[in-house]
């Protein structure tokens, strides 16, 4: 299986004036250990190219771009306490969110089926109309637009960042066409992403969050795919498949609280192609968001792609024993509220 990688050295150009953990070098650490894992050399290298303001304003409001517009470009400062903006951020985020909408208009079409765009800025908390958790333009969300605008009728994004994705959430909360998914932890930073929120209006339903209390790993993953999210899917029969991927959910990241391990971003990666496969003819596309520690980021990246270009083809084991307390009363309400919904669990 073709996969492709998206990476662009411009990335490396977003960069705070002062200590910040959305760095550079969490890039660099990355495209290293792909390289010296010959993975570089046997993915497809898919191109970085700006996105068009006619593509941005599919997702984000017009007096937002033009705001951005007249501050951020060749500019150094911050928008919020936490999202910094330099000199090549701009062209930064505009490389992100184009590349990124290629390469999930290249799953569907004659690109790569599957595929892990190495961005920054990150995007998942970008909203429609703010800059919010080091994130300007929500490329996720605009790669979503951009299928249904090129006739997908229905798209999956999955996110496992530790922060909920407000900004994707949000984005999308009334469409019935995109189903919105979050692993995060809860309460966290943005303080949002609760089980009872469902979505709006013919979004009702669509909106699928999964809190998870600190100490949480893959058997509560886990439990979550095999009780709720992969019977979604499979009634909801996407055309693709994004995944929002955070290496902050890892137990050593330093601004986390959950305890995934390097080789359960695999393990997760794998059980989305198995998925796929009977879904959507393999169209997965991997987005960097958050992942902090930069001792562990290459080894996850790589675990990551390797999932996807190898993927074990048994699907993840049920877990077995005791569940991080309240996990699996979560579960079980969450699943009561989506019945009603209409959903067959």
């Amino acid at each position: 299986m073709e996969t492709g990688l998206l990476y662009d050295d411009a990335f490396l150009d977003h960069r705070a004036q002062d200590t910040h953990p959305e760095q550079p070098a969490r890039l660099t650490v990355m495209w290293r250990a792909l390289q010296e894992a010959g993975l570089t050399n046997t993915c497809r290298r898919i191109p970085a190219r700006m996105a068009t303001r006619e593509e941005i304003l599919l997702v984000h409001e017009a007096t937002y771009l033009q705001h951005i517009e007249r501050i951020v470009p060749g500019q150094t400062g911050y928008l919020d306490p936490d999202t910094f903006f330099s000199p090549g951020t701009w062209n930064a985020a505009l490389l992100a969110a184009g590349g990124t909408i290629d390469m999930a208009l290249g799953a569907i079409h004659d690109g790569p089926s599957t595929g892990f765009a190495l961005v920054r800025p990150p995007g998942h908390h970008a909203t429609a109309d703010d800059a919010m958790g080091f994130c300007l333009l929500n490329n996720v969300a605009l790669a979503a637009a951009a299928a249904l605008k090129d006739g997908t009728e229905r798209v999956a994004i999955i996110d496992w960042d530790i922060h909920h994705g407000n900004g994707t959430q949000d984005i999308f909360y009334q469409s019935d066409r995109v189903l919105y998914t979050s692993f995060h932890l809860y309460p966290h930073y943005p303080g949002t992403g609760r089980h009872q929120d469902l979505g709006r209006a013919k979004g009702q339903g669509y909106t699928i969050n999964f809190p998870m209390p600190q100490g949480a790993g893959l058997p509560e993953f886990a439990t979550a795919f095999h009780q709720v999210l992969s019977p979604v899917l499979r009634q909801f029969h996407p055309d693709l498949i994004l995944i929002s991927t955070g290496f902050d959910s890892h137990r050593q990241d330093p601004l986390g609280g959950l305890r995934l391990e390097t080789d359960h971003y695999r393990a997760l990666t794998e059980q989305v192609l198995l998925l796929a496969r009977n879904l959507c003819s393999g169209r997965v596309v991997t987005v960097l968001e958050g992942g902090y520690n930069l001792d562990i980021l290459g080894d996850c990246a790589v675990a990551t792609v390797s999932g996807m270009m190898e993927p074990d083809p048994k699907p993840l084991a049920q877990p077995t024993g005791n569940l991080v307390r309240g996990v699996a009363a979560m579960i079980d309400e969450l699943a009561g509220l989506l019945r009603r919904q209409g959903w067959s669990l």
